[in-house]
């Protein structure tokens, strides 16, 4: 039985999680402070971890989501963002946002079946801000994608 708990300090663990979603470890430093931070733990084994950033006084963003390659495509994604969106909806938000790589086309398909639509591409965006190229799926990753959904 899988449970969600609010975390307050990371754990090596924890940046491994963080690390898969975003390489960029300066990146992740930017929003981690600001942030409410969740694990998703499993018969006490860490799976995955989620990340809330207040953009403005309605809006809210995943600003990480990762499961553990070992737990993935178990459903433990899916139930992560529904947690995040009803504790978004708990804490007087009326939207909530994710953002991700043109790259990531199993991410896009998850967020748009958790009711998330295309709101903005930022062109060039991990080309300009990431050192490193990043590659998934056999594509490399330039445009970031915003996804939406108004909750309240």
């Amino acid at each position: 039985m899988s449970h969600i708990n609010k975390i307050q300090f990371l754990t090596k663990e924890h940046w491994s999680l963080l690390l898969l979603a975003d390489p960029s470890k300066e990146m992740v430093d930017k929003y981690i402070q600001k942030s409410h931070i969740y694990e998703i733990v499993d018969r006490n084994l860490l799976v995955g971890i989620i990340v809330l950033m207040e953009i403005s006084n309605e809006e809210i963003e995943i600003k990480n989501i990762a499961i553990d390659p070992a737990f993935q495509g178990n459903g433990y994604g899916k139930s992560l963002i529904h947690f995040g969106i009803r504790e978004s909806k708990k804490l007087g938000y009326s939207k909530i946002s994710i953002c991700t790589g043109n790259s990531s086309t199993h991410q896009l398909a998850l967020y748009k079946n958790c009711g998330f639509r295309i709101s903005t591409i930022s062109r060039d965006f991990f080309i300009q801000n990431y050192e490193e190229e990043i590659w998934e799926n056999g594509i490399q990753c330039k445009d970031l994608i915003k996804l939406e959904q108004i909750i309240g």
